[in-house]
């Protein structure tokens, strides 16, 4: 039982990960940093769309990872019953 909540966990982070590094390179979030503040020569590098599409590519490929980890989990479970 605890193996399977810990399997649940373990995707809905993944998930959630995914959707987070989805959605914050291109929100408010990520152009008021510390690191730009820090070291503001950075931000030529850190506002760049290329790295923006980066980490949300990265996100995109979160999000189908934990997906498919869910649907062979869930297929498996299936065909216990």
């Amino acid at each position: 039982m605890i193996s399977r909540l810990a399997h649940v966990l373990v995707v809905l982070a993944w998930l959630v990960l995914g959707l987070a590094l989805i959605l914050a390179p291109w929100s408010d979030i990520w152009d008021a940093n510390y690191f730009l503040y820090l070291y503001p020569e950075l931000a030529f590098f850190l506002k760049s769309a290329y790295l923006r599409g980066a980490v949300s590519g990265l996100g995109f490929l979160d999000v189908l990872l934990s997906l498919e980890a869910l649907r062979h989990w869930t297929s498996a479970v299936a065909a216990r019953v």
